[in-house]
């Protein structure tokens, strides 16, 4: 989860995603794009996404296999593509 501090609506997406029951098949990580900008600008370009703030990114095996960016970020959204992404 890219996680914008300057930004309202990253943060009512992150209190979103932190009320809500986390699948058990996938690791969360969290970056503050604000202290790692270069982090968050390499994770972009690794992973071929326009940058987002806030943005999740589901990546398998490599690679980004989902990306949703704003009021688009819930929970379900992301345990349904973690679950259609298992070997």
């Amino acid at each position: 989860f890219k996680h914008s501090t300057r930004c309202s609506i990253s943060s009512v997406a992150l209190k979103r995603l932190q009320q809500a029951q986390a699948p058990v098949n996938a690791d969360f990580y969290f970056l503050d794009l604000i202290t790692y900008r270069s982090v968050s600008n390499h994770v972009s370009s690794k992973f071929k996404v326009d940058h987002a703030s806030p943005q999740v990114l589901v990546i398998k095996d490599g690679e980004c296999v989902y990306d949703e960016s704003h009021l688009g970020i819930t929970m379900d959204d992301i345990i349904e593509q973690t679950a259609s992404h298992l070997c």
